[in-house]
């Protein structure tokens, strides 16, 4: 039999207890209960405590199915249902106090020990409501917070586990291809090296070919202006008569001579020009496969910096991870905290109930001896009562006497007073008589 503190509830007192919380029973099922109304009304009254019922049990139940990998899942659903609701409503029945709850209530229930069950539900559900039920909510509110934020941390943490993996499968697709471009920039960079050393001297020799053009030019316009002067010369001297033909001869000889030397001159001058255009050409082609080079190392070195930039992208990430590492730390510290709390809670009430327990149990111990006191001055009082109406029965036969021999006293009193009157009346008359006898004259008083 449940033992407990609760009051036993009579049946009207249950129906109305339950028609409260929206449960409506009849006496009949009270008095002949089945299993399925015991289940019903117990799972009602676990609901109202701790918000389990069918629905909320169901998917953790598919679930366990689902991971247990049963063959017929349907075939254990029911029985594991009923395991875990038969465990729910054993740890509810040991916070009301009722230590033997076992399956034989749910399944093979019995009228008296439904109604003590029922009684002792009612009044642990009353008052949780009356003293838990704020500190219920407050708590169920936290824990729903941190639920949804233990979810939302765990999904962000996916996510960034995700995007840091994808991250590293990138780095070491990017591995390779990042070392052939460094192998490819050192070559690069020392062949751009070589290159500027060639182009720089290329750039001299240019310019001293420049140099030397520009003076062979000068020397080229000199020649040509003393030819033009020359055949001037000579056209204005061809109309002379010359005394020295020979003379002449030679000097036209050695003029002769001096022109064809001066046209190899300038023959050679305008080859070497030409070979310093083809150079210049070749140096032109030099620049311009150097600026191509120059171009490829910028590419090469925006590539770097986009590499860098990703390497960084990839730490600030692993820092987050870390971040969020240390969230997820000091989040389960903060759960195990609240469940200490909670812990803590529980047996502040355990407390509560056990103080709460000691003083009804005081007030009984109260309440009998005041009982006791009060049934003991009942008695004396009937005692004091019956000691008062002999008193006023006593002082009713005084008072009876007294008016009876006051009555004797005002007769007594009226007959001496009519006698006393009687009297005088006679010592009135006998003194006057005595006084017309004595011719004496008597005043009255």
């Amino acid at each position: 039999m449940a033992k407990g503190i609760f009051p036993h509830m009579p049946i009207p007192d249950i129906i109305n207890a339950l028609a409260g919380w929206g449960i409506s029973v009849s006496p009949e099922q009270l008095k002949n209960p089945t299993s399925e109304f015991v289940e019903g009304v117990y799972c009602a009254c676990l609901q109202q405590v701790t918000d389990l019922s069918h629905d909320a049990l169901r998917d953790p139940v598919q679930n366990a199915l689902n991971a247990s990998q049963a063959d017929d899942k349907d075939l254990y659903a029911s029985a594991l249902t009923s395991n875990i609701l038969l465990y729910h409503l054993t740890r509810f029945a040991k916070a009301a106090r009722v230590e033997d709850f076992n399956s034989r209530d749910l399944f093979t229930p019995e009228r008296e020990r439904t109604s003590v069950l029922l009684s002792a539900f009612i009044n642990f559900v009353k008052f949780t409501e009356q003293y838990c039920d704020e500190f219920l909510k407050d708590l169920r509110e936290r824990s729903d917070a941190l639920t949804v934020q233990r979810s939302t941390i765990h999904e962000q943490l996916d996510d960034i586990q995700a995007k840091f993996d994808d991250l590293n499968a990138r780095i070491a697709k990017d591995k390779p291809i990042c070392e052939k471009l460094n192998e490819e920039n050192t070559t690069l960079t020392s062949t751009m090296f070589l290159t500027k050393d060639a182009q720089a001297k290329a750039v001299r020799d240019v310019e001293q070919f420049k140099t030397d053009r520009n003076e062979l030019m000068n020397r080229k316009e000199a020649l040509n202006g003393e030819l033009k002067s020359l055949e001037e010369a000579i056209m204005r001297t061809r109309g002379r008569i010359v005394q020295s033909p020979e003379r002449i001869k030679k000097t036209i000889s050695i003029m002769s001579s001096t022109a064809m030397e001066d046209k190899k001159t300038v023959t050679m001058h305008e080859a070497k020009a030409r070979d310093l255009q083809t150079k210049v050409n070749a140096l032109h082609n030099i620049e311009k496969d150097v600026r191509g080079c120059i171009e490829q190392i910028q590419t090469i070195e925006r590539e770097v910096q986009s590499l860098d930039a990703s390497q960084k992208s990839l730490t600030e990430l692993r820092d987050l991870l870390n971040e969020k590492v240390i969230e997820r730390n000091e989040l389960r510290l903060r759960q195990e905290r609240v469940e200490d709390q909670l812990s803590n809670a529980k047996i502040k009430l355990e407390r509560a109930q056990k103080h709460a327990e000691d003083k009804k149990q005081a007030s009984q111990k109260t309440i009998e001896r005041l009982q006791e006191e009060y049934d003991e001055m009942v008695v004396e009082r009937r005692v004091n009562d019956k000691q008062i109406e002999e008193v006023r029965d006593e002082a009713n036969q005084v008072e009876a006497k007294m008016n009876e021999h006051l009555k004797q006293s005002e007769a007594e009193l009226n007959e001496l007073l009519a006698e006393y009157w009687k009297l005088r009346h006679e010592t009135d008359v006998y003194m006057e008589t005595l006084a017309n006898k004595l011719n004496m004259r008597v005043t009255a008083e």
